[in-house]
C-alpha cells in the first residue's frame, strides 16, 4: 500500500472518495502537510465525513457569456459535490471558498437555503427576460444532501409556478422524487433532462465516481423519466481517451434502449487543479494505462493537459477528437439519437399573482 498523501492529516481515514489529496487551492498563501513529530504514538483513526455548511444567497441566477454553451443562466443550490467524480471540471471553483479542490470539494459542501425565494424575486424583476435556466451545470443538484435540504425541489416549485423553461443535468436518482413536478412541466414544453453516463463498467464507474449512482441505476433513471413523458438526452461525459472511449457506442445503445431521445458527448476536461488530481488517480487505479491516457489527452488539447479556448475545450482537436466525433455521429445516426430536441417554450412565462396584486383585466 502506498503512503498516504501528505496533505491528508494524521488519523483521517478516507473511504469512497474520488481523490486522496487535500492540497490547498491556488489562492492560498500557506499550505499544510502531515509531518512526523518524532513521538511513536498511534493516532486514533476517524473516518473523513461529509460536512454541510449553509450560505444565505444574495443572488440565485448566475449568468455566463460562453459562446459554446447552450444556455446563458443557471442556478446552483449547492457548492461542492459529494458524488466525488475525480474528473469533475468544477473542482477548481472550491478554491474561491478558500477550500481545497481535492477532498474538500467532496466533503465540505455548501447548501444555499432560501435560494428559491431569491430566485422568485429575480424572476419578478421588470427587467427580467425569460430564457432557459440550466440546473446542474457546475455541481449536481441531486447529490445526496438534497434528500435533507430539498433546495432543488424548492427551486423547481418556483420555476413551475412561473411556467419557466428549465434544463437539468444530473447523475442523481433523487430526480425521480420530483417527477410530480417535472412531468407536467415536460407536458407544457418547459423541461428537458440530461443524464450523464461515463461508463457501463460498474467497477470503473465506482472508482471514477465513487458516490454517484451505478451505471445500471442511471439507465433505470432514464427509463423511468422517459416513461413519465420527460424528454431525456443521454450525455456521454466525459469521454476519457484510452479509458472510456471504447465504450462510446455501447453507452449510446444502452441509453437509447432505456428511452433516451437524443445524445451528446463532451471530452475530458482537466482545468487547473483537476489535472494533478486526475493524474494521481490514474497512477493509483490504472498505472498500466496512465501514460497512454495522458498522451491522448494532450494530443486532443494541443500538447497541453487542457485547452480552455472556446470551441475546443468541450471537444478537443486533432486525430483522436476527430475519430471520437466521427464514431459518435455514426452511432447516433444508426440509433436514431441524432435528432434535435425542440426548443423549450418561453411564451408561457407568467409571474404568479401575489396577495395584494392588482388583478389583470384581460
Amino acid at each position: 500500500m502506498s503512503d498516504p498523501d501528505p496533505t491528508v492529516m494524521a488519523g483521517q481515514r478516507i473511504r469512497a472518495r474520488g481523490v486522496a489529496s487535500n492540497a490547498v487551492g491556488r489562492f492560498e498563501a500557506q499550505s499544510r502537510e502531515r509531518v512526523d513529530d518524532g513521538w511513536d504514538i498511534a493516532e486514533d483513526e476517524r473516518l473523513l465525513r461529509t460536512e454541510i455548511r449553509e450560505e444565505r444567497p444574495r443572488s440565485a441566477l448566475s449568468y455566463n457569456r460562453s459562446p459554446d454553451l447552450p444556455f446563458d443562466r443557471s442556478v446552483n443550490p449547492y457548492r461542492g459535490c459529494e458524488h466525488g467524480c475525480v474528473y469533475c471540471f468544477a473542482r477548481p471553483s472550491h478554491a474561491y471558498l478558500n477550500l481545497s479542490p481535492g477532498l474538500d470539494f467532496e466533503t465540505k459542501l455548501i447548501a444555499r437555503p432560501g435560494i428559491a425565494g431569491v430566485l422568485a424575486g429575480e424572476l419578478r424583476a421588470k427587467a427580467y427576460r425569460v430564457a432557459t435556466v440550466a440546473l446542474g451545470t457546475n455541481t449536481d443538484p441531486y447529490q445526496p444532501c438534497e434528500s435533507e435540504h430539498l433546495l432543488m425541489r424548492q427551486v423547481l416549485e418556483v420555476l413551475a409556478e412561473f411556467q419557466h423553461p428549465v434544463a437539468i443535468t444530473t447523475k442523481g436518482t433523487l430526480i425521480e422524487r420530483d417527477i410530480d413536478i417535472l412531468a407536467p412541466m415536460a407536458a407544457q414544453g418547459l423541461l428537458r433532462v440530461g443524464i450523464s453516463v461515463t461508463s457501463l463498467d460498474p467497477d470503473l464507474s465506482r472508482r471514477l465516481e465513487p458516490r454517484a449512482p451505478a451505471p445500471a441505476r442511471r439507465l433505470a433513471m432514464i427509463r423511468r423519466l422517459s416513461e413519465a413523458g420527460i424528454p431525456v438526452r443521454a450525455m456521454v461525459a466525459p469521454v476519457i481517451p484510452g479509458l472510456t472511449d471504447r465504450e462510446l457506442e455501447q453507452i449510446l445503445s444502452a441509453c437509447r434502449d432505456a428511452g433516451a431521445q437524443a445524445a451528446s458527448w463532451i471530452a475530458l476536461r482537466l482545468p487547473r487543479e483537476v489535472s494533478p488530481l486526475f493524474q494521481d488517480w490514474l497512477a493509483q487505479h490504472v498505472p498500466d494505462r496512465a501514460a497512454k491516457v495522458m498522451a491522448r489527452v494532450r494530443e486532443m488539447h494541443g500538447g497541453k493537459d487542457y485547452d480552455a479556448q472556446w470551441g475546443r475545450r468541450m471537444r478537443g482537436e486533432g486525430i483522436w477528437a476527430d475519430l471520437t466525433r466521427q464514431r459518435f455521429d455514426k452511432a447516433v445516426a444508426r440509433l436514431g439519437l441524432n435528432r434535435q430536441m425542440p426548443p423549450l417554450r418561453c411564451d408561457l412565462f407568467r409571474p404568479p399573482s401575489r396577495a395584494g396584486d392588482q388583478l389583470a383585466l384581460f
